[in-house]
């Protein structure tokens, strides 16, 4: 068989997960294995690094130490969030064509599949023969054609245990609680803080993902019940939902500003916990609430990373190099699940299957109030968590009696 022979540049880009050094560190490591790879480079900082030819040369890493950055969180070569269109892209390729980069591999969410399929074209324009391969990257857990996405399993784990931490607290200084989790258009994670409910009374008692239409007065009503009947209330709430209308949440309560992107600013803030919180204290009969904002916790904590996510991590590397070097083509590496209980397979789709799409939770994950998740979801997510996942105990012993 032909071998395309050049060197191989891998970039990041995108928020930063607790297992996406795995993956650029299996690229980097599978793509030892062929002798038609002259370098292994690593672009700083994305998309950005690529046209300000900021490149390291990752063939001159050890391996040990490469092993160790894989077990590291965030972005080892750096992140950036600028959103390619089609001039930055072809400047992009004109800096691969010159440094004579024959493979190109972008681990990130459906931005990044979508920055490749550009580059992919340009270089089909030019006759410049060049692999484009997407790697999977998301806490959000959004890309479709995917079951689940590396990065997701870890800050899902993250949030569950956060939420077990909550839900003790609170049933010994009841109250209500609030925590506002990441997800703009998926509720994935805000959902995995069900993994948190161990005995039947436990929190969170209500969750509220943007599938589902947020009302205020509903939410006010909903809070109210609980308390009554538990005298405290744990609420996980993605920074996401929207109304009836689609309007974020946040912008009808507060005039928000915007991203980078154009998008109404959801992160960032504790604005969308602090006007949920007064909104129970004014429209209910509750007075002792709290909210917090997870924000960056969630995406690079140390010493919660899932085993499953980070395996699965490496592998969706190793596998994107081996697609492009044994199939000679081009792809987005997706995750599939075949096996009832648990186990993984890899597949390469087709850079438009997946770029610039949005996966949203299931409708049977969801309950029919509109304010948690099924039993379905439990057993989705809870194999993506990891082993050794832990739980909480309560005491048992019997109550005194009282002098009569």
């Amino acid at each position: 068989m032909r071998k395309l022979k050049g060197k191989l540049l891998v970039a990041q880009g995108g928020g930063p997960t607790a297992v996406i050094n795995q993956s650029m560190v299996g690229i980097a490591l599978e793509a030892r294995h062929f002798d038609q790879v002259d370098r292994v480079y690593g672009a700083v900082h994305g998309v950005e690094g690529i046209v300000n030819e900021d490149f390291l040369d990752l063939s001159r890493e050890t391996s040990h130490n490469l092993h160790m950055v894989a077990q590291t969180p965030s972005s080892a070569l750096l992140s950036t969030r600028v959103k390619p269109d089609k001039d930055y892209c072809f400047r992009m390729f004109e800096v691969l064509k010159a440094h004579d980069i024959r493979y190109f591999f972008y681990v990130g969410g459906n931005d990044s599949s979508d920055t490749l399929r550009i580059v992919n074209a340009a270089a089909d324009e030019s006759n410049y023969e060049l692999r484009c391969v997407h790697i999977p990257k998301t806490i959000d857990n959004d890309l479709v054609e995917n079951d689940h996405t590396p990065g997701f399993g870890s800050a899902a784990r993250y949030v569950a245990q956060a939420f077990m931490g909550v839900n003790q607290d609170n049933r010994a200084l009841k109250g209500v609680y609030i925590g506002v989790v990441m997800g703009r258009h998926a509720g994935f994670l805000t959902a995995s803080s069900c993994l948190a409910q161990k005995y039947v009374d436990d929190g969170p008692h209500l969750i509220y993902v943007p599938e589902t239409p947020f009302s205020l007065e509903g939410f006010a009503a909903d809070v109210q019940r609980v308390y009554s009947e538990r005298g405290r209330c744990v609420i996980a709430v993605s920074e996401g939902i929207t109304d009836a209308d689609g309007t974020p949440i946040v912008s009808t309560l507060k005039d928000m500003g915007a991203d980078d992107h154009g998008n109404v600013q959801l992160s960032g803030t504790g604005a969308l916990g602090d006007l949920l919180m007064d909104y129970v204290k004014q429209h209910t009969s509750i007075t002792r609430v709290r909210a917090d904002t997870f924000g960056y916790l969630q995406r690079s904590f140390m010493g919660n990373v899932s085993d499953r996510d980070a395996h699965e991590a490496r592998e969706v590397g190793e596998k994107g190099v081996q697609f492009a070097m044994w199939d000679d083509i081009d792809g987005s590496v997706v995750i599939r699940r075949p096996v009832l209980n648990y186990g993984v397979d890899y597949e390469l789709v087709p850079l438009e299957k997946v770029a610039g799409k949005t996966k949203h939770m299931d409708p049977s994950y969801l309950n029919a109030t509109g304010n948690g998740v099924t039993q379905a979801f439990h057993q989705y997510v809870r194999p993506l968590v990891g082993d050794a996942f832990p739980e909480p105990y309560r005491l048992r012993a019997p109550r005194v009696p009282k002098r009569s």
